[in-house]
């Protein structure tokens, strides 16, 4: 039997790679619980031979300066702006009517449940609480409770990708349907099993614990999705929870899986939200204060649930489960990565724009890697790409998960489990939205790209326990996502600021004045495309178009962020682009509207009292985060002071 210990007590398997990932904004008397926290793997018996990967020195090292920790060039390929619109993970194209003219009743819908067809299962249907060996996930009924159930709201272009009739949102039935107490034709329902690091723990089992998979649907276009039901009830998994969830929660993870859409990062889906009419007790800040909520289901889409964990829980078991890893890796490749099937590959274009960073150095350095001969490592490669496009992403936009554990971790790269997340307000690069993350702040908005890292290191150790790649082709898979981290997000800052060239000491100035000033985030950027060259102006008129983001600036500091503009001036002026184009081009990437935490609160403090109106028109808004949409500016004021109170800009894991 596995036995837990403390990680400090584990070496490392995995070398990190010699490059830093905190991108601009982090100082050396910062704490950093990334680079404190040892590097552990699954302590085993039967651990493979050879020469163990570790970290250079005990620990990994962090920016020594604000001013100084840029990130150095990466790969020399070029990188769309902020909002991607496709970057070949599957579920991230562009929402449209994929019917072909053709709108499905939902017993009509197209069920192909590769999951449970291909993969072992539990020998037990349902059944108590326990650990499930040999399996990767039980057959199990949602068992909710409801008294009178209601939609809420529901997502459109959601609706679109599964080429479902809107007429169906209207069915009597249909909130029987999407709390799971009545069973969708053809589904086959189900919750996975999987384990994780959770705070940089080992954790051992976790699972569905609440969330039961109905199944996959192919749409018209032979795309598959992933139907969950969130808080639908008990399952093996549910350990000392109840499996169910909360209408406060639901309705965050509801509108921010489509808001994160909308601004152009990969994430999860959400179809609908409903309401049970049935009250769940809560514990929100694990205080002993207990009330009774609202609960709710909310109804998850994705072309996959798998997450690093999945792989995890059986390299972490018996000898005999180790060989599952392979199994789900096979499954994995053949649906959802299916360009990684079949040898060999194009070395040429696996190897395209591998950074000095991913080859070592002299003291280390890292033999030529030939990824193309093994579908398990050039996979593993592209897991690791995909996952730091997203985080890359994350970055630039402001958005801070707040519980980036292993089982947190989709392995199509992206976003999933929205519990206590937060965009950034004031920046701070320290903010974490998740009270369990105090005070150690693991999971700070800064921390994100090395806890990115990290847990992409511990899929790659899982898959080296199962003898599916070799150390050099995990290190090389890490090179990769430090590469492409540092690539999109230099791309990703640079379009922030309109620049066509990325400049190290122009941001770096900018982020340090921003943490310094406490400034919004998002309203900054969104405000930057707004300055122009007023000849003969004052001062005042020059920083007038920022004046809603610069707010009570000493004259010290106002001397400060005037030497800034004027050399950002300087740099605009060496481009040529005209103020109107480039407004234009800033205004793509910089959203006018993100889901801030006080938003989100505002429209459960309606929906809790049975006022649905402002969760829908919230859905509504965030379907274009970067346009004006005249007569809604008050969506995109700063935060009231109410929306500084616990349970509103910092959460708990408890929904």
């Amino acid at each position: 039997m596995f036995h837990h210990r403390a990680c400090a007590s584990v070496p490392s398997l995995v070398t990190l790679p010699a490059v830093f990932l905190r991108p601009l904004y982090y100082s050396s008397s910062s704490s950093s619980s990334v680079a404190a926290a040892s590097f552990c793997s699954f302590p085993r018996p039967w651990r493979r031979s050879g020469q163990p990967w570790r970290v250079a020195g005990g620990r990994r090292r962090v920016c020594a300066s604000w001013s100084s920790s840029l990130p150095p060039a990466g790969m020399a390929e070029g990188f769309k702006a902020l909002k991607l619109e496709d970057d070949g993970v599957p579920g991230k194209g562009k929402d449209g009517d994929t019917t072909g003219g053709s709108r499905k009743k939902l017993e009509e819908l197209n069920w192909d449940n590769s999951f449970t067809r291909e993969l072992p299962g539990d020998t037990r249907t349902g059944g108590p609480v326990r650990q499930v060996l040999h399996a990767c996930y039980s057959k199990v009924s949602p068992s909710v409770s409801v008294k009178e159930p209601e939609l809420v709201a529901w997502s459109q272009p959601v609706a679109d990708i599964l080429d479902l009739d809107p007429n169906e949102f209207k069915r009597a039935d249909f909130p029987l349907l999407f709390t799971g107490v009545s069973l969708l034709k053809g589904s086959l329902p189900y919750a996975q099993c999987y384990g994780g690091h959770q705070f940089g723990v080992w954790a051992g089992q976790l699972g569905d614990g609440r969330a039961i998979t109905l199944g996959e649907v192919l749409n018209n276009q032979g795309e598959r999705w992933e139907l969950q039901l969130k808080g639908a009830g008990k399952t093996p998994y549910s350990r000392t929870a109840d499996g169910l969830a909360v209408l406060r929660s639901s309705v965050r993870e509801f509108l921010c899986s489509e808001a994160m859409h909308h601004l152009g990062i990969p994430t999860t889906r959400a179809l609908c939200l409903v309401t049970t009419g049935e009250g769940v007790l809560r514990d929100m800040f694990y205080d002993g204060n207990v009330k009774m909520e609202p609960g709710a289901v909310v109804c998850r889409v994705a072309p996959s649930f798998i997450r690093f964990g999945t792989f995890q829980i059986h390299a972490a078991r018996d000898k005999d489960d180790v060989p599952l890893v392979k199994q789900l890796a096979d499954y994995t490749i053949h649906y959802h990565y299916p360009q990684f099937e079949h040898l060999p590959f194009d070395r040429q274009a696996l190897d395209e724009g591998l950074s000095e960073a991913s080859k070592g150095d002299k003291e280390n350095p890292l033999p030529p890697i030939d990824i193309s001969k093994n579908k398990y490592a050039a996979w593993f490669t592209e897991v690791a790409v995909q996952t730091a496009i997203t985080i890359a992403k994350w970055q630039a936009v402001g958005f801070t998960h707040g519980v980036m554990n292993t089982d947190n971790m989709s392995i199509l790269g992206l976003t999933i489990d929205y519990g206590p997340f937060g965009f950034l307000d004031a920046f701070d690069p320290k903010y974490t939205p998740n009270t369990t993350d105090l005070p150690g702040r693991r999971y700070g908005f800064a921390n994100q790209p090395d806890i990115g890292l990290w847990n992409v290191m511990q899929l790659a150790n899982t898959l080296y326990t199962a003898e599916l790649i070799t150390a050099e082709e995990a290190q090389f898979g890490l090179g990769r996502y430090a590469d492409k981290f540092m690539a999109d997000y230099q791309q990703h800052m640079s379009s922030k600021v309109g620049l066509k060239q990325y400049n190290k000491d122009l941001l770096s100035k900018l982020l340090n004045n921003m943490a310094f000033d406490k400034v919004d985030y998002t309203n900054f950027f969104r405000s930057l495309g707004n300055l122009k060259v007023v000849p003969g102006g004052s001062d005042d008129e020059l920083l007038a178009p920022l004046k809603n983001a610069l707010l009570d600036l000493s004259k010290e500091r106002k001397t400060v962020w005037l030497d800034w503009v004027h050399e950002y001036f300087e740099l605009l002026a060496a481009e040529g682009v005209p103020q109107p184009e480039r407004k234009a081009q800033m205004d793509s990437v910089n959203p006018k509207y993100v889901l801030r935490n006080y938003l989100c609160q505002s429209a459960i403090d309606q929906a809790e009292q049975g006022d649905f109106s402002e969760v829908q028109r919230l859905l509504k808004l965030m379907e274009r985060p970067y346009d004006d949409q005249p007569g809604m500016e008050k969506y995109a004021r700063l935060p009231p002071a109410w929306a500084y109170r616990p349970g509103v800009c910092m959460l708990s894991c408890s929904s």
